[in-house]
């Protein structure tokens, strides 16, 4: 029997330090890959990558920054439409999928988190780009909230679809087919512009 993988999510940005070293340890999460294209943060610089990689290790917990493989701010101009991301050909690049089989491979040994900052993962390309890209067989994914509750990843789609208008069965398009659409809007929502990233 194959036992089930379980990914999750978080968004710092609503924690502490210790509050979120606190639900890690309470969904025993012992592994987190940064996705953050920058990890460093001029708010909260306790989740900046020197010191948290430094006190999640004294927690016994991994810390890989992956925001080379998969962070929101692409600098490959190939993976742009126009001045915007386009995050159906970041998915095709040969870095993000790299970055993928590395987190796929990773859940063989540890219990992984991707972390970004945005405490929403409907809003956040942690969920939006890459848990999406991360489906694969046997494999469970949940969204870490505040206090520490779960959102599986199935409810965040519906949410994600209710922000479109796209929740109510149509007799036109398959509920899968809805799903694509209301990321595919979504992506278009969050993702980067060349100028704001200093691509030119």
């Amino acid at each position: 029997m194959i036992m089930k993988k379980t990914l999750y999510t978080i968004g710092y940005s609503h924690f502490s330090l210790s509050e979120f070293i606190n639900v890690l340890k309470m969904h025993n999460v012992n592994a987190i890959s940064d996705v953050r294209s920058v990890p460093y943060s001029k708010y909260k610089p306790d989740f900046n990558k020197n010191v948290l990689e430094r006190e999640l290790k004294e927690q016994g917990i991994e810390y890989v920054f992956m925001g080379d493989y998969c962070g929101a701010k692409i600098k490959d101009p190939n993976c742009y439409v126009g001045q915007r991301v386009d995050y159906s050909l970041v998915a095709n690049s040969d870095v993000f999928k790299i970055g993928i089989q590395r987190i796929i491979k990773g859940l063989e040994k540890f219990s992984i988190a991707l972390m970004c900052a945005e405490k929403d993962p409907i809003r956040c390309h942690r969920m939006i780009l890459v848990s999406k890209n991360i489906k694969i067989e046997h494999s469970d994914i949940f969204h870490i909230g505040s206090k520490g509750y779960l959102e599986e990843n199935l409810f965040a789609e519906k949410r994600l679809m209710t922000l479109f208008g796209l929740d109510e069965p149509n007799f036109l398009f398959s509920e899968k087919e809805r799903v694509e659409e209301a990321y595919k809007k979504q992506a278009m929502n969050i993702s980067f512009e060349k100028e704001k990233i200093g691509i030119l």
